[in-house]
This record gives C-alpha cells, structure tokens and sequence, in this order.
C-alpha cells in the first residue's frame, strides 16, 4: 500500500521539476536550460540581464508558487473535511474574501485612521494581521451556519453573499481611496505571482512552512472526524479545540497567500478532489504530501500558461486558474444533485 502511494509521490515529484525548470526557461526572455543551471549554480559567466531575470524574478516566482499552491491545497483538504463538504473550499466559501477584505482596509482605508496609525498600515505583518481577521470572522460565521445547515447549495450562497458584500464595501473606500492606492489595490486583487522580493519570501515561507506543519499534526484528527464528530467524540476528541485549530491553521495558510500574491481561485476546490481521485484513499497523511505535491505541480502549470511567448507581460493568475477550476466547480455541482 505505501509502495503505490510511493510511486505517486515520485511521479508527481518528476512532473513537479520539469514544470519548475519550464517555468525558469518560459516567458519573454528564453534562457536555455543549461545557462539556467549555471545561474542556479554560481557558475554562470554569461549574460548579467539572464542572471537577473532568473535569480531576482523567476527564482523567487517559483518559489512562490510552490509553497502557495501547497498551502491553498491543505486549506481546502481541510476545509472540505471539516464541513463534510466537498465544495468547501477558501474562495467559494468567502474566506478568501474576508482577507481581501482586510487587505483592503490596509491598502484603500488608510483615510480611516490616525496618521500614527496609518504609518504602520503598510507593513507586511499588518497587512497579515488584517487579513487574518477577515478570513477568521468569516470562516467562524460559516461554520456556525454549516451546524445548522447541510445543503451544498446553501453554503455556496452564503459564500456569495460574503462575496457581494466584500466587493460592495470594498467600492466604497475604492470611491475615497487616491488613484495610486486604487492602482495598488487593483493590480493585488487580479493575484500575481512576480511581485515577491526574496526579502518577502524570507517573510512568507516561514510562516506557511509553520502553518503547513500545524495541519500536518492534524492529520490524525482529521481521518477520526471523516468517521462523523458522534465516533469523534466516543475516541475521546475535543471537537471544539480540533474545529479551533483546523481554522486557525486554515485562515492562517489562506490569509497569509491572499494578503501577498492576491485571491486565487479553485485551487483549493479542484487540487483535493485530483489528489482523492488518483490516490484513491481518504486517509490524510496519505493525501497530505499528495496535495503538496499536485498543489504546486498545478499552480505552477497556471503560472507557465500565463507567461506569454515574446510578450513582455503576463495574465493574472487568479484569471487562469478560474478558466480551468470553473468547469470542474459545475461538474461537481451537476454529480452532487
């Protein structure tokens, strides 16, 4: 049994550094592969602008890419099992809006206030903290309503309505916001995955490398709440402190991605529902590494889709990712009737 899954992981692991090296060589500047090992190696005697581009912009993208398409998937393995809901999921059920949320007092509120405080708006542990809120005030309103409320449908709609609510009041301080902080703000929520420095990479990683272990311990309690929380409960499970610790890990692995690269779509719905299907297992440690692995093999596929050849801009990848998670988001509603 741990052969086969074995043999997955190596599989995926393959596909996942041959996505990575593309990634490095792709985009309007092609760089050969072996001038991209030189570089990666500090053997490289060639073009300085190669040496750039690959070591101050497509180094720290991937690098990204990686650790937020781990983290989005063990946000939405979490959640769905959590709520018993195969289309729970950051983004539809709006806590990726909440975040937003948060991210855009930040950016557009500053007017709210002080100056004293408005000077301490625009740092990267703010902008976390704000979106740690938001994304923690909406997961805990939508799990007290999935206690009442089973229905797929019914969540969905309540993801929308936070979802409406986060946009309308978002157009309100856009309305008193300057243009530069409404530019700002604009480029953020389209998502983007170039405009991490690896001073804030030295930020983020830690922080989701810490959240990812948290889920990691929660693995175990995760497979007994498959069982149903009454069988939870009998084996001795605090469902409160588990339900506690799976959001605050799940808001801290989500605000921390949306605060930095922009809400994402989908692929906390579609990577765990790939990983169960090829995997073929419900136990977590299992789909654990799996959704890392594909999770990243997937955002980084996104992010080559959107390098266009001999253009020198890319699309947002909040825009590719909803292109290709959209139709699997209709499918699964369509097989859930």
């Amino acid at each position: 049994m741990f052969a086969k899954y074995s043999k997955y992981h190596l599989l995926f692991l393959v596909l996942l550094v041959i996505a990575a090296v593309l990634n490095l060589v792709i985009g309007s500047v092609r760089i050969p592969v072996s001038a991209i090992l030189e570089i990666v190696s500090g053997n490289f005697s060639g073009k300085a602008s190669w040496e750039y581009i690959v070591l101050e912009y497509r180094l720290p993208k991937l690098v990204i890419a990686c650790v937020v398409g781990a983290a989005l998937s063990i946000a939405g393995m979490m959640m769905q099992t959590l709520f018993q809901n195969p289309m729970a999921e950051p983004y539809i059920l709006g806590v990726s809006s909440g975040a937003s949320l948060g991210v855009a007092i930040c950016i557009l509120g500053k007017s709210l206030f002080s100056l004293t405080l408005q000077n301490y708006l625009t740092g990267n542990l703010t902008i976390i903290l704000f979106a740690l809120a938001g994304s923690v005030l909406v997961m805990l309103i939508i799990l007290g309503i999935s206690q009442r409320i089973k229905q797929i449908a019914t969540l969905l709609i309540v993801g929308l309505m936070f979802s409406s609510f986060t946009s309308a009041f978002v157009n309100v301080l856009a309305y008193f916001s300057t243009a530069e902080e409404l530019k700002k703000f604009t480029f953020w929520n389209l998502g983007s995955l170039g405009n991490i420095s690896w001073q804030q990479i030295s930020f983020i990683v830690p922080i989701l490398c810490a959240a990812l272990a948290g889920s990691f311990l929660l693995n175990k309690s995760l497979n007994t709440l498959l069982m149903g929380e009454g069988y939870a409960r009998s084996m001795g499970l605090n469902i409160k402190k588990i339900k506690f610790l799976i959001i605050l890990v799940t808001c801290m692995l989500v605000a921390v991605c949306t605060a930095f690269v922009g809400p994402i779509a989908f692929i906390g719905l579609a990577v765990p529902h790939i990983t169960r299907i090829i995997y073929k297992t419900t136990n977590h440690f299992h789909l654990f590494t799996g959704n890392i692995i594909i999770g990243a093999l997937i955002l980084i596929t996104c992010d080559i889709i959107c390098q266009l050849p001999g253009e020198q801009f890319a699309l947002p990848i909040n825009a590719v990712t909803s292109i290709l998670g959209a139709p699997l988001v209709i499918y699964l509603i369509l097989r859930n009737r």
